[in-house]
C-alpha cells in the first residue's frame, strides 16, 4: 500500500487548507485513516482520524478541522479552518487495515505511512 500526501503549503494564520491522502496498491474493504502531525523537535502526535463509523479528533482542532472520506477514491481529505501557528508541521497520513474506534488515535496502531506534507502558518 503506498500514501500519498497532498495540499501543503504556507497560509496565514486564520485562512484554510485542504490535505489529502490517496491511497494506492493493496485495498481493503474497510480500513481505518488518520492524520498526525510533527513539529520541529516535536513528537508526532495525533491529529484525526476516520473510520466506517465515526471520526475522531485531537482536542486542539475540534471545530476547525474535518476529517472525510471518498471511499470510492481511496482517498481521506483533512479540512483545516481559521489555522494558527501553532497547528504548523509536517502532516502524514497513515492508514490501519484492521482496526477502529480510539485505537486509530494511536501512532503505532497503522501499518502505513504517507510522506509527509507541510503545513506552515504565518502569524
Amino acid at each position: 500500500v503506498q500514501l500519498q500526501a497532498s495540499g501543503g503549503g504556507l497560509v496565514q494564520a486564520g485562512g484554510s487548507l485542504r490535505l489529502s491522502c490517496a491511497a494506492s496498491g493493496r485495498t481493503f474493504r474497510i480500513y481505518g485513516m488518520g492524520w498526525f502531525r510533527q513539529a520541529p523537535g516535536k513528537e508526532r502526535e495525533f491529529v484525526a482520524a476516520i473510520d466506517d463509523r465515526d471520526t475522531y479528533y485531537a482536542d486542539s482542532v475540534k471545530g476547525r478541522f474535518t476529517i472525510s472520506r471518498d471511499n470510492a477514491k481511496n482517498t481521506v481529505y483533512l479540512q483545516m479552518n481559521s489555522l494558527k501557528p501553532e497547528h504548523a508541521g509536517v502532516y502524514y497520513c497513515a492508514l490501519d487495515p484492521g482496526r477502529s474506534g480510539r485505537w486509530l488515535t494511536q501512532s503505532r496502531t497503522y501499518d502505513y505511512w504517507g510522506q509527509g506534507t507541510q503545513v506552515t502558518v504565518s502569524s
